[in-house]
């Protein structure tokens, strides 16, 4: 039977409050959590919402990206998290990281501002980022290869 739209708001608002206390490891887990707290729930169900509520998967688990956040600290702050930046091509830079932190780093990067940053896609441990020009990739890189030495 079809959910209500009255169901999937009570979900997400559990959801975000069970995500508010910090990440939750699995999916899994949160179905555990809601099911417990009363709510049917599948995993795709779950999956669903944390994308369409903008969940981020970090190393920790899923939660929900800062609202107040400093772009240069939230950079450092992902900084260890990057393994090493490649060249491919002329504008666009490959960057391996730690297994489940790509979209974290792809969102700091998306929350830089810097000019150079065409867009990005983070996977689980790749982001490729797509740069304005082949200064701007060496640029980026320099920047990036600066925060991970800091």
């Amino acid at each position: 039977m079809p959910q209500t739209s009255s169901d999937q708001s009570e979900r997400r608002a559990a959801i975000l409050e069970l995500l508010s206390h910090g990440p939750v490891e699995t999916q899994q887990s949160l179905v555990r959590e809601l099911t417990a707290r009363g709510l049917k729930v599948t995993q795709s169900s779950v999956s669903r919402d944390l994308r369409d509520l903008g969940a981020i998967k970090t190393a920790g688990g899923y939660e929900m990206p800062r609202v107040d956040h400093d772009a240069e600290q939230e950079l450092k702050a992902v900084a260890p998290l990057v393994r090493s930046t490649s060249p491919a091509g002329a504008h666009l830079l490959v960057i391996k990281t730690a297994t489940g932190a790509a979209q974290r780093v792809a969102l700091a990067l998306d929350r830089s501002g810097w000019p150079e940053i065409v867009g990005n896609i983070g996977g689980d441990d790749t982001v490729f980022v797509a740069t304005t020009s082949a200064s701007g990739q060496r640029l980026l890189a320099s920047k990036i290869e600066r925060a991970r030495a800091s």
